[in-house]
């Protein structure tokens, strides 16, 4: 009888990736992002290890929010004192920092906890198609569907 191949976290091989944000929905773009993250499309997916890849994710002022989103979708923050909510509707989101918009959207995608924090910090976001990234070599990601 076979045991369960379980990933060690000295064994995983990182990629870097890019993936082009524009004319894409932001849902779309960033569950394909946490999937890469987090390591679901290789064939070593352990889920309590990190076996995920870094991801450049560039474009992200052309990211479209489908519907009446930009309007009635709010990020909200608070400070932590009385009183402290501050609440941003993603339409100046967008026009502001639309990196913010992507890497909040990739963050709820991804565990809760150190181990979702590890993965998130494999992801850099880009307004535009400029990365300082040339030296890792990344490749370009194809959407899936």
């Amino acid at each position: 009888m076979t045991t369960t191949f379980m990933a060690k976290p000295h064994e995983v091989v990182r990629k870097w990736y890019v993936v082009d944000a524009a004319n894409r929905p932001l849902g779309r773009v960033a569950t394909e992002v946490a999937s890469i993250l987090r390591g679901k499309h290789k064939p070593i997916f352990t889920p309590h290890v990190d076996t995920g890849d870094f991801v450049i994710v560039i474009n992200a002022e052309k990211v479209v929010l489908t519907g009446n989103k930009l309007q009635q979708k709010h990020w909200h923050r608070h400070s932590g004192y009385p009183g402290g909510l501050k609440s941003t509707n993603y339409e100046s989101l967008m026009a502001k920092k639309p990196e913010k918009a992507v890497e909040l959207a990739v963050k709820g995608m991804l565990p809760h906890n150190s181990l979702g924090r590890a993965m998130y910090r494999k992801l850099k976001v880009y307004r535009n198609d400029n990365h300082p990234h040339q030296a890792q070599q990344p490749e370009v990601w194809e959407f899936r569907g």
